[in-house]
């Protein structure tokens, strides 16, 4: 069935998290509708409610701290489970004293989801509005699925969740205590008949980082191999000096950490430094989180298409292109969004877009086509450093996995491009488009951050994950910052790795296919 197991680790996760599961739901389809393209199974799991009822919830887990949820309960419409039976059987009843329970006043749903609850049509939402991920999310979650961690609370000032060493002490605390595999994950897996992949939604620049690494650790040691995509989100809002500095330090450790154990990484930024016109974005995580989940969430699509579709593929297939020739695990992100219609008739709502080369690089690599022009590798330099640039040298691809959502290319330009990538006497990158015509929904939850005239409710998203000499030197310029940032005790071996994991951008390349002749 290659079902695909989605991890969700903290506030960032969460945010971007919501949104992935409303568009998935979004894509279901009912007695009398066509069948939709996308297999529900590979994201979704049957069960059984409370009261006997057929149930489908999402294969995840969400992590995050107490405080964090807001409304969401682990008990729900579809399994109302009685948390006090099921908390004497898991701990056997030790305690026969009474008890004097304490309970914090409930937090009032917000008038997105009472609207939902009754079926009426839901007010539009708002950044003041959303005070949690869970306002305008739509899915009812398995009880298994929600794993609050109360060792620390949202957003607390006396004990901040910041710290990458912080996320590490409690993973391995609790991983003594509660086996979190065996207790957490390992029932999601004994569901699947054929694992693809696990998708891993992760903030990668403050203790969540830590968190996920021993997580990711735990997995490779019990799994062996396999498909682990690890999504590391940045916090892309201007911060002090001091806490830029430590988000660097964190970066640091997660993308040197995580290499070991994921099979490929994909840094996100939340605030692109330089966006279109067309994109209208607040520093809100629901406004950040809805550009973040347009690409990642296209990007995956052709891995959760049913067998009969038009460029279908798997995580797997996926990553062999992005990884065919070398150890290359970061992969940059870019995505161009449209209006399908205007698209269709062959000239973009957007008209001319802006053609300069995004954080520093241009996507495509192709003088005759029209970059990317929503870049969203982070920048790793520090900040207060003067920012040096390679002058003379033109970016170099590797590799590249395009998905594309709408009519950007025709049928015959697509298998032209693969045809030339699949020849085994060509020349230069290694690059693979897949097309589809499902289109990305903008639900009543996603916020209006794509200006278009009409705000058209589907919208055409190309995607691109790309390996060039551009991660290299984003890599390369974190390694320089952690050398002045880091203890001396851990300092060698993440600057050693670090360098390890730039200089697979650099070595295999010779530039002999005569693109730079002209330079």
């Amino acid at each position: 069935m290659h079902e695909i197991i989605t991890l969700q680790f903290g506030q960032q996760a969460n945010y971007l998290g919501t949104h992935y599961w409303n568009v998935q739901e979004s894509y279901f389809t009912y007695a009398g509708q066509e069948e939709s393209p996308v297999d529900h199974d590979i994201s979704f799991r049957a069960g059984v409610g409370a009261d006997g009822s057929d149930t489908y919830a999402p294969r995840t887990l969400i992590y995050d701290l107490k405080g964090a949820f807001g409304t969401l309960r682990r008990e729900n419409a579809l399994y109302d489970f009685q948390q006090q039976e099921e908390h004497a059987a898991q701990h056997g009843g030790l305690w026969s004293g009474s008890t004097m329970p304490l309970q914090l006043p409930p937090i009032a749903p917000s008038p997105y989801q009472q609207a939902l609850d009754q079926g009426v049509e839901p007010p539009q939402l708002t950044t003041q509005t959303v005070r949690f991920w869970s306002d305008y999310n739509h899915i009812f979650y398995h009880p298994r699925s929600i794993v609050q961690l109360n060792e620390y609370e949202v957003n607390s000032s006396l004990m901040p969740f910041e710290k990458w060493n912080t996320g590490e002490e409690l993973f391995t605390n609790l991983d003594r205590e509660h086996d979190l595999l065996d207790r957490d994950l390992r029932p999601f897996l004994e569901e699947c008949d054929q694992l693809q992949a696990l998708q891993i939604f992760s903030s990668i620049d403050d203790a969540w980082g830590g968190f996920t690494s021993k997580y990711l650790e735990r997995i490779a040691d019990e799994m062996g191999k396999g498909c682990r995509w690890v999504f590391g989100l940045k916090d892309g809002n201007t911060r002090a000096r001091d806490r830029q500095l430590l988000q660097l330090t964190n970066m640091a450790h997660s993308l040197f950490h995580w290499n070991t154990s994921a099979s490929l990484q994909i840094p996100l930024t939340s605030l692109p430094p330089s966006l279109p016109k067309y994109v209208s974005l607040s520093s809100s995580p629901w406004h950040t989180s809805a550009l973040q989940i347009a690409a990642v969430e296209s990007i995956t699509l052709p891995a959760r298409l049913r067998t009969t579709e038009v460029g279908r593929t798997t995580f797997d297939q996926l990553e062999t292109t992005l990884n065919n020739d070398g150890n290359r695990k970061l992969a940059a992100s870019a995505m161009s969004v449209d209006d399908a219609i205007h698209l269709e008739e062959g000239h973009g709502a957007n008209g001319t877009r802006d053609t300069r080369m995004t954080n520093g690089i241009s996507e495509d690599f192709d003088e005759h086509d029209t970059p990317l022009d929503i870049g969203l590798l982070p920048s790793m330099r520090n900040p207060t450093d003067i920012q040096s640039h390679r002058l003379g040298r033109r970016p170099q691809l590797f590799s590249k996995i395009e998905s594309l959502r709408g009519p950007w290319m025709s049928a015959l330009e697509i298998e032209a491009a693969n045809s030339h990538s699949r020849d085994p006497f060509s020349r230069g990158p290694r690059t693979t488009a897949y097309q589809s015509s499902l289109l990305f929904p903008t639900l009543t939850s996603y916020p209006q951050i794509f200006r278009y005239e009409g705000t058209p409710r589907q919208l055409a998203v190309k995607t691109a994950l790309s390996t060039s000499s551009v991660v290299a030197d984003q890599v390369r310029a974190l390694e320089a910052s952690a050398r002045r940032l880091v203890a001396l005790d851990e300092r060698e071996a993440l600057c050693d790795g670090l360098a390890s994991m730039a200089e697979e951008y650099e070595e295999g390349w010779d530039g002999s296919d005569g693109s730079d002749d002209n330079d």
